[in-house]
C-alpha cells in the first residue's frame, strides 16, 4: 500500500488552505495512494496572531471541509487532517478528521494539548477525553495521534495493542532548541515501541519544522521532506510488519498493563 505525507505553510486565509489541500489530495491519488495525511491545525495560521487558528475555527460542516470532501469524493483516498471546531466562549477543540469518499469517517479530539516549552495550547483549546477510534485502510488497522500526542508512549501502545498496523500523525511542530532532535527521536522510538509504521506530515514555515517522515517498524525513515513544501510517498506492507513483530514481540512481551483514560 502507498502512503503519502504532505507539507505546506499554512496561511491565515482558509480558502488558500483548503485549495492547497485539494490539490495535495488529488497529487496523492495520481501516484496511486492508499493514504495521505496532512498537517495539523491547517484551517489558517499566522505568524504574527498566535489566536488565528482558534479564531477561524469552523464546525464540521462548515465550508472548509465541504470543499475538501467533494475532492474526497472522486477518488477512494482515505485523508487525515486536523482543524479547529468551535465549542463554547470563543475555545474550540483540535480535531483530527478522517475523509473518505466524500464523507467523514472517523474523528478525533486531541488528548494531549500543548502546554510546554512556554506555550499553553489548553488556553483556548479544549482536550479530548476519549481515546481515538482505529480505521480501516485497504485491510490495515490504523491509529490516530496528533502532534504533542507523540510524546506519551501509553497512547502510541494503546493503539497497538487495539490492533494498529499503521499510526498517523498530523502535527505543527514549533521550532525551537533541539525540537527537531526530539522530533526524529520520538518518531522512531514510538515506532519500535509499537512495531508500526508511523505517517507523520508536520507543516512547514516560520514557525514549525515541516520534515514529514514515513517511518517503519523498525524506526527506519523510509520518506522524509525537509522544511519546504512537499508531498513524500513510501510503501507499506504487511510482510515488513509480520517480520518485525515476529523478531521483536514487544507487544507480546509487556508486563506491565495500560493505564485507563481519567
Amino acid at each position: 500500500m502507498i502512503v503519502a505525507a504532505g507539507q505546506f505553510v499554512v496561511t491565515p486565509d482558509w480558502r488558500t488552505n483548503a485549495g492547497i489541500c485539494v490539490d495535495l489530495m488529488a497529487r496523492a491519488t495520481h501516484q496511486n495512494a492508499a493514504l495521505l495525511v496532512l498537517p495539523e491545525a491547517l484551517l489558517a495560521r499566522d505568524d504574527n496572531d498566535p489566536h488565528r487558528s482558534v479564531n477561524s475555527a469552523q464546525t464540521l460542516d462548515g465550508e472548509f471541509l465541504q470543499l475538501l470532501l467533494a475532492e474526497s469524493q472522486r477518488n477512494t483516498l482515505t485523508t487525515v487532517l486536523t482543524i479547529h471546531v468551535p465549542s463554547t466562549q470563543g475555545r474550540a477543540v483540535n480535531t483530527l478528521v478522517v475523509l473518505r469518499k466524500g464523507k467523514l469517517v472517523a474523528q478525533y479530539a486531541k488528548l494531549h494539548l500543548y502546554d510546554a516549552f512556554n506555550m499553553q495550547e489548553s488556553a483556548r483549546v479544549d482536550a479530548g477525553q476519549e481515546i481515538p477510534p482505529l480505521i480501516d485502510v485497504e485491510g490495515m488497522k490504523v491509529g490516530l495521534m496528533t502532534c504533542y500526542d507523540l510524546r506519551f508512549p501509553e497512547l502510541a501502545t494503546n493503539l497497538a495493542l487495539q490492533g494498529a498496523e499503521i499510526v498517523v500523525l498530523p502535527a505543527a511542530w514549533v521550532r525551537g532548541p533541539l525540537k527537531e532532535h526530539h522530533w526524529a527521536t520520538l518518531l522512531a522510538a514510538r515506532a519500535l515501541d509499537t512495531t508500526c509504521y508511523f505517517v507523520a506530515a508536520g507543516e512547514c514555515g516560520n514557525k514549525n519544522i515541516g520534515q514529514s517522515r514515513v517511518i517503519d517498524p523498525q524506526g527506519v525513515t523510509l520518506a522524509a521532506a525537509a522544511d519546504a513544501p512537499q508531498l513524500i510517498f513510501a510503501e507499506v506492507t504487511r510482510a515488513r510488519l509480520t517480520q518485525t513483530r515476529d523478531v521483536l514481540p514487544v507487544l507480546r512481551n509487556r508486563r506491565f498493563a495500560m493505564p485507563t483514560l481519567k
